[in-house]
């Protein structure tokens, strides 16, 4: 008896084992293939287990993606809606907070930029990877809102929105200009559509 729990701690230890490596498999994978066209054939493969052994383990590929994408939220570290208002500490001045969301956002596009590639063009047919690129979404929105502050419209809030959406980052940085260049590129671009409200920006 004194056996027992020892042998079901056992167990469960190696049952975590196979899991995270079929996770990391499946991560990996996912980067060279995309979620959508990676079979499970190939995951069982690369993870060492039979495909039996995934099904068992992740009935769907929702569940198989949900498990991964909490891995991968620790990897990329996106903005987050309850840590908004902490990003902006301290910085007085529309310019100084605009300037900040840029830097913050340049920074988290280059953690995630082949991740977010790659779940942008499975979003529609992977229904956890809506719901993780939603919740990237609502953390940018609300890192937006708050280096506007209050009292921005919510037209300036959609224009701020557009220029710093993923997309526009990635086809400005397809210019091949340097980190610093391209920051103070999106921050012209915003200075000149938010017009006199952004007239102190940084250029």
């Amino acid at each position: 008896m004194a056996k027992r729990p020892y042998r079901m701690t056992k167990r469960a230890s190696a049952r975590d084992d196979t899991r995270e490596r079929i996770i990391r498999a499946t991560m990996t994978l996912h980067d060279e293939l995309g979620v959508a066209t990676t079979p499970y054939s190939a995951i069982a493969e690369r993870a060492g287990v039979g495909a039996a052994t995934i099904y068992r383990n992740f009935p769907s590929i929702d569940d198989l993606v949900t498990a991964c994408g909490a891995h991968v939220w620790r990897d990329m570290r996106p903005p987050v809606p309850q840590e908004a208002a902490g990003v902006f500490k301290g910085l007085t001045g529309r310019a100084r907070r605009l300037e900040r969301l840029v830097v913050e956002l340049d920074a988290f596009y280059r953690r995630g930029e082949p991740r977010l590639i790659r779940a942008a063009q499975d979003r529609h047919r992977v229904a956890g990877l809506d719901m993780f690129l939603s919740h990237v979404d609502a953390g940018i929105e609300a890192l937006v809102r708050e280096a506007l502050a209050e009292g921005a419209s919510e037209e300036e809030t959609q224009i701020v929105l557009a220029i710093t959406d993923f997309r526009v980052w990635l086809s400005l940085k397809r210019l091949r200009q340097s980190k610093a260049e391209l920051i103070r590129m999106i921050l012209s671009l915003m200075n000149c559509a938010l017009g006199p409200a952004a007239k102190n920006a940084p250029a």
